[in-house]
């Protein structure tokens, strides 16, 4: 297959549902996105990670035309200008905001209707999802009545309602406890599952990591990696954690000099040799192996050596990566 597609010119690649090139906006002469990169393929889980105040916000905003960038280049679902394409993207902004004295099912149809979608239809799907959700006891009941979480978790009801071919989620899962992150997470992935395009803005690694396809790490209004988990995690050597019976001894000739001691583990990078010279010169050096193990590097590890130790403590914090962004 990829011969014939070689022979023929055409790339193999999944088509982009989203292709940004050079983002830049300012505010009053601060940049707060300085020549953004996007591609998300259709149908992927795409991730937009990093601390707040990096420009994660300003860039879905672009994305999706509600604001205009100063210089650059976007095209939406094949579409240069993303307000002709507006019908099939759904959007959840970072400022959650529901009609009070409307009730549940009332608010997910309005938010539909603003898509597009009649509003008898919106009526009926929005007591669908509220069922579907485990909240079809809510279905009649006013915003105003919920908690922050339920009425939350309607607006995200509403953002996908008319059935998007995009969903762009800004912080979704901010606001919610345990139990309702998870279900998010398993509406992200039964819309993935659907071939639905999902991207949503986070400052939290873990969802990152068990959703994400691709992600791009933000930090201070740049891109300084933007691709698959797999590959930002490969940007870390394996860690090897090292159990022994010995002390000291010649084995310890084969540890690297960066290695270091927590606990009763020796850890430290896998050599580039792979770990077969490493097992023959520790038992050679009769270092007496109680324990070996490979761990591959997690996104937060790959985060840090990305972007740096300063937005790594500001993502972790929850706190802007530096003041005015």
């Amino acid at each position: 297959m990829a011969g014939n597609a070689a022979a023929t010119g055409r790339s193999s690649s999944p088509p982009l549902a989203i292709e940004a090139r050079g983002l830049v906006k300012r505010f009053d002469g601060f940049t707060a996105v300085d020549g953004v990169d996007l591609s998300v393929p259709e149908g992927a889980v795409y991730g937009i990670l990093g601390p707040n105040g990096a420009g994660k916000t300003t860039t879905l905003r672009m994305l999706l035309g509600i604001i205009d960038p100063d210089a650059g280049y976007r095209r939406i679902l094949g579409a240069e200008r993303p307000h002709d394409v507006a019908r099939a993207i759904g959007y959840l902004p970072e400022e959650r905001g529901l009609y009070p004295s409307m009730k549940a099912y009332e608010a997910i149809a309005f938010i539909g209707a603003l898509r597009g979608l009649p509003l008898k239809e919106g009526r009926r799907r929005g007591r669908e999802l509220l069922e579907a959700q485990g909240l079809g006891y809510a279905a009649d009941r006013q915003i105003r009545q919920m908690s922050k979480g339920m009425a939350q978790q309607v607006q995200i009801l509403g953002t996908l309602v008319h059935r998007p071919r995009l969903v762009v989620l800004d912080e979704p899962f901010s606001g919610l406890d345990a139990l309702n992150q998870g279900k998010l997470e398993t509406v992200i992935r039964g819309l993935a599952a659907e071939g639905t395009t999902v991207i949503f803005s986070t400052h939290v690694i873990a969802h990152a990591e068990r959703l994400c396809d691709e992600v791009a790490i933000i930090a201070g209004g740049r891109v300084p990696f933007a691709g698959p988990v797999d590959v930002a995690r490969d940007r870390i050597p394996p860690q090897v954690r090292l159990e022994t019976r010995a002390e000291d001894g010649p084995w310890r000739a084969a540890l690297p000099d960066s290695v270091r001691r927590e606990g009763r583990y020796w850890l430290f990078a896998l050599p580039e040799s792979g770990v077969e010279p490493l097992l023959r010169r520790l038992i050679e050096g009769d270092a007496g192996i109680l324990s070996l193990s490979i761990e591959r590097a997690g996104l937060h590890d790959a985060f840090v050596a990305i972007a740096g130790e300063a937005a790594a403590r500001a993502l972790e914090a929850g706190t802007p990566e530096e003041e005015g962004k």
